[in-house]
């Protein structure tokens, strides 16, 4: 009596699929699990046992052997148990022999036969769309997952119904279990319209400088960094920042909904995320929880904030091992892992915003209030290594507001004014860089700086003027150009002229205690 059923684990952040095969026969009465088998796995043998029992059925004192295929594929997770299940049913036919064909299958098993959501089916289900398979059984609470992915998806709740429903002839299951099929299409047109947020760039008080650092640093998805004293609304207008940022486009969304679906954070009314992702990890976080981790590893905070905004308050406070994981993925916009199992990429394109006091106490160089010495104030800022201040691209001072600015009844733009301006302004970078891989002002590689960032005469005697004054890295060099790109961009001007170099000159990271 042998049966296979066909389930699915997350490799990295890629959906595989995994045959689950059943074998009974006479033999030493026993259930053996084998095929690299994670702890998770290896108790679902158990889960199934009891969970059958209290569905009123029992295993055979037979011998029984499971196999996960393909066995050199580590195994982890929870999904397995209804797969399992079904598979013990259909070798003890219990179940039609074809019952569970051309079907993915998932689920956790209570012990009283509940079914319980799982994490990773996004990935899973596209995986095996991508396959040919087009129906599946998963958990209530991941159907909308499944049907992004495009699946025919019956949504369970607990063993019996999934024994009564795979019982039943095919034209009569659907009418016991209404299947949902929408589609990824169908789910991105039900995401709502952008919802008003309760935060609004009108609403901060002064600090025009640094609003205008935000809206460049959003028009081309440069990284931001804004110092200065307690109480100046720096962390106010990093929380902001993604009122001025266009909605996920359908491919991203997919992207980032399938990292939130193996972390477990795919909200469980929605089939797709609604808004980009705005992450602010406390200062002491682990390196393992911030770059992703673990003998199978997983997305960490990085990876969560992919499309989206990285915030780092207090930046300073960070361990210094925790920023230096930001090397890599501010550069290549990915993160690689590497175990004994193998090398794991997961991405991390972000937008980093870093808020940071200038020292200590965070009135420096207020001497009339800073009584920090200068080896309080050097040890404060080493944290913050030079090859990460390096790759931010905007640095911005805010200064103390006062009290006429406050008191000021016309507070500035709105967060839609802005955000008008930053679609406009990515529109332009779409046009300018269709059928390429780049997508904004900040992923231009050097090598194509030169063709899409010219300069005339007087530009190039100006850029050779700030590199000298401002001894810039190349780096600091290539960050220059594709900030004063973006700033054309916003006014709509075809070239990068003298005004537009100045203005990117003034965001260069200088004036470091």
């Amino acid at each position: 009596m042998f049966s296979r059923v066909l389930s699915g684990t997350v490799y990295g952040i890629e959906g595989n699929l995994i045959q689950v095969e059943v074998d009974m026969s006479s033999g030493l009465p026993c259930f053996i699990m084998v095929g690299s088998l994670g702890s998770e796995v290896k108790e679902s043998g158990e889960r199934v046992r009891i969970a059958l029992k209290n569905a009123g059925i029992n295993i055979p004192p037979m011998h029984v052997a499971v196999n996960l295929s393909p066995a050199d594929l580590k195994k982890e997770g929870t999904g397995f148990d209804l797969p399992i299940a079904i598979g013990v049913l259909m070798a003890m036919e219990k179940l039609p022999s074809f019952a569970a064909g051309g079907m993915l299958v998932m689920g956790e098993l209570g012990l009283n036969g509940e079914i319980r959501p799982v994490k990773g089916v996004l990935p899973i289900a596209a995986g095996a769309f991508k396959a040919g398979i087009r129906k599946c059984i998963v958990p209530e609470e991941n159907a909308k997952e499944a049907t992004a992915a495009g699946l025919k998806t019956t949504g369970v709740s607990d063993l019996k119904q999934v024994i009564d429903y795979l019982n039943l002839p095919e034209k009569e299951q659907d009418i016991y279990l209404p299947p949902k099929q929408a589609g990824v299409f169908s789910c991105w047109e039900e995401q709502e319209e952008r919802k008003n947020h309760e935060m609004d760039f009108s609403e901060i008080a002064g600090q025009e400088i640094v609003k205008r650092a935000a809206l460049i640093a959003a028009a081309g998805f440069h990284h931001l960094l804004i110092k200065g004293p307690p109480g100046a609304g720096k962390t106010m207008i990093a929380k902001r920042i993604p009122t001025i940022l266009p909605n996920l486009t359908l491919e991203e969304n997919l992207e980032v909904s399938s990292i939130y679906s193996i972390a477990g954070k795919l909200p469980k009314e929605y089939c797709l995320l609604r808004e980009r992702p705005f992450l602010n990890p406390h200062h002491t976080i682990s390196p393992q929880a911030f770059a992703g981790g673990g003998k199978n590893p997983k997305p960490g905070i990085i990876s969560l904030a992919h499309r989206g905004v990285l915030f780092l308050d207090e930046l300073p406070e960070f361990k210094r091992q925790t920023l230096d994981l930001l090397r890599q993925p501010l550069e290549e916009r990915s993160i690689q892992i590497d175990r004994s199992g193998g090398s794991f990429t997961f991405p991390a394109d972000v937008m980093l915003v870093g808020a940071m006091n200038p020292c200590p106490c965070g009135y420096y160089p207020d001497k009339s209030r800073c009584q920090c010495t200068p080896f309080e104030i050097h040890n404060y800022l080493s944290h913050i290594s030079g090859p990460i201040l390096d790759r931010i691209d905007i640095c911005v001072d805010a200064p103390g507001i006062r009290l006429e600015q406050l008191q000021k009844e016309d507070k500035g733009e709105s967060s839609e004014d802005m955000r008008k301006k930053v679609m406009a302004a990515r529109e332009e970078q779409r046009k300018r860089y269709q059928n390429t891989a780049v997508r904004f002002n900040s992923d231009l590689p050097a090598g194509e700086i030169e063709k899409y960032c010219y300069l005339e005469k007087k530009e190039k005697e100006m850029l050779e003027k700030i590199f000298d004054n401002f001894r810039l890295s190349v780096r600091s060099y290539h960050k220059l150009l594709k900030i004063a790109r973006t700033i054309a961009d916003l006014e709509g001007s075809g070239k990068v002229l003298t005004r537009h170099l100045q203005e990117a000159a003034c965001y260069q990271v200088r004036d470091w205690p």
